[in-house]
């Protein structure tokens, strides 16, 4: 009986999320809103794999499903689970389950590190670091607390006076819920100045904010005081994949981007990400998309024609 009270209670919660999603996301999209930390996903059909790199953030969805492809491994997330990503990872996404009738509705709500450390200090989890720095993604079930201060912060946005005092303490208790969750270990983790997944954490964001210059991984290991065999063991734990291999992924999608929406020349996008020969570019752009740049985003486009 109390299990299916329990039940109950999250369908409920989740009906109000969705409801709440739907009236502030109404059409088909990308929602930004008066929290900056929060935007609102809306829609009406299965999409096409979409690459972006995911920041430190949970991703809850109320209605639908979702699947986040990192390197070779897929997350399947929806009503029953929800995502965190603890760093910057370049993930392939696809809206897997939604309908006119029952569109997919989610939330992105992105944090700080800084948070994170704050709150493992007020909840005397320093201690208890793991050993080895963990996955940057994650899948865990959501409960009803969490589900509760979601409503309530999407709730905030029909009163948007209350927004700036209510909603930075509404973010610090949806992050306390998930950090009473599962992989709370793991994702304060990468919050704790020095451990290793911070120290990962970091070089990420050097290469993310330097993916067009040549990556020497021996300095960069050093950069973030570790020797280079730690640093590729730890990089790969935490990614999925080698540093030089991170790169090139941010890379080709950043080109991908820069030829679909900006209608870059191949060679000009190839300069643009880092690349020096534009015959290297494209065998590794169809390595890693299955066909050659031009005929890629053609296809792409037609595809996005064909679905207006």
């Amino acid at each position: 009986m109390e299990e299916k009270n329990e039940s109950a209670g999250m369908e409920n919660r989740l009906s109000q999320l969705a409801s709440l999603i739907r009236r502030h996301a109404p059409t088909s999209g990308t929602h930004p809103t008066a929290v900056p930390s929060l935007a609102l996903m809306h829609a009406a059909k299965p999409s096409e794999p979409l690459e972006s790199v995911y920041k430190p953030s949970i991703c809850v969805v109320a209605q639908g499903a979702k699947t986040a492809a990192l390197a070779d491994e897929i997350y399947r997330y929806d009503p029953s689970t929800y995502l965190v990503t603890s760093v910057e990872l370049p993930i392939l996404g696809r809206i897997v389950e939604a309908s006119p009738e029952t569109p997919y509705l989610s939330l992105k709500l992105s944090f700080d590190a800084d948070v994170i450390l704050d709150l493992a200090k007020k909840m005397n989890r320093l201690g208890s670091q793991p050993s080895e720095a963990g996955r940057g993604i994650s899948v865990n079930r959501p409960s009803p607390e969490l589900l509760d201060a979601l409503v309530r912060l999407l709730q905030l946005l029909d009163s948007p006076s209350d927004i700036p005092v209510l909603a930075p303490l509404l973010v610090r208790e949806i992050l306390y819920r998930v950090m009473q969750g599962n992989q709370s270990t793991l994702l304060h983790h990468f919050g704790v100045t020095g451990s290793q997944a911070h120290n990962i954490s970091q070089a990420i964001r050097l290469i993310n904010r330097h993916y067009d210059r040549p990556l020497a991984v021996d300095r960069l290991a050093e950069s973030v005081n570790m020797s280079t065999s730690a640093f590729h063991k730890h990089f790969k734990r935490v990614t999925a994949m080698s540093p030089l291999q991170y790169q090139k992924t941010v890379r080709l999608q950043e080109a991908r981007r820069l030829i679909l929406t900006e209608t870059a020349q191949v060679s000009d996008a190839a300069f643009r990400v880092g690349y020096e020969s534009p015959s290297q570019f494209s065998r590794e752009y169809a390595r890693m998309y299955g066909q050659p740049p031009t005929r890629d985003v053609r296809e792409l486009r037609e595809s996005a024609e064909h679905s207006v």
